[in-house]
């Protein structure tokens, strides 16, 4: 796999990541965590929305609920980076929601800590998922990536991954499950084969272009 920079083509599926510049953490506290989560939902529209708070009023005075710029397959946000799975639904949908993603919040951790300057490395770094065997390993990988890499013990494990909603049998949630689910049985074999796909992942050199710590 190569990291794209061909124009991303809605209806198709990415892995998508990026870390904190320098690799510091980007979040110093778990109110930053659920921030960033929020921030994922909120900037997730065609719509401008201004800032989240200003959004908070904006909502109430809509009739319909906006259409989104991707769809989010598989998550996993750790203290110093993160990974996604999408899919792009409008025209230029990923470019556009990681912008507003990394200046959102962006500006609200630099006000927050009084810093200033580029929290995360560059601009985000994106593969275009080509295959149906790719996107179920990846699956697992971004599901289960915060056991990919323990922390230190020092270190506080702030992360939240999509994980759960795949293994509790949860039908709706956050995540568009089906197209990875829908090959499996049930949560538990899908469960089962993600945990032994992990195993396989962290022993593969190709992996290695996705171990951002």
């Amino acid at each position: 796999m190569t990291i794209r920079k061909a124009p991303f083509v809605n209806e198709e599926y990415y892995h998508v990541f990026n870390r904190g510049v320098d690799k510091r953490q980007i979040f110093n506290e778990y109110k930053d965590l659920n921030r960033f989560f929020q921030s994922i939902q909120e900037f997730n529209t065609i719509e401008p929305i201004g800032s989240i708070f200003e959004n908070f009023f904006r909502k109430s005075l809509r009739s319909s609920t906006p259409k989104p710029l991707v769809s989010f397959v598989c998550y996993c946000i750790n203290p110093n980076h993160y990974h996604f799975i999408l899919r792009q639904v409008v025209n230029r949908g990923i470019e556009r929601f990681m912008q507003k993603l990394g200046t959102g919040y962006t500006n609200y951790f630099n006000k927050k800590y009084e810093r200033s300057g580029s929290l995360f490395q560059g601009r985000f770094k994106s593969v275009r998922v080509d295959s149906n065997e790719y996107l179920l390993h990846l699956s697992a990988y971004v599901n289960l990536n915060d056991k990919v890499h323990p922390l230190g013990s020092s270190t506080p494990k702030w992360t939240k991954s999509s994980w759960e909603e795949y293994v509790s049998g949860v039908k709706n949630g956050f995540c568009e499950k089906d197209i990875v689910l829908g090959q499996f049985k049930n949560s538990a074999e899908y469960k089962e084969f993600a945990e032994s796909s992990l195993i396989d992942i962290k022993e593969r050199k190709e992996m290695e272009k996705f171990l951002l710590e």
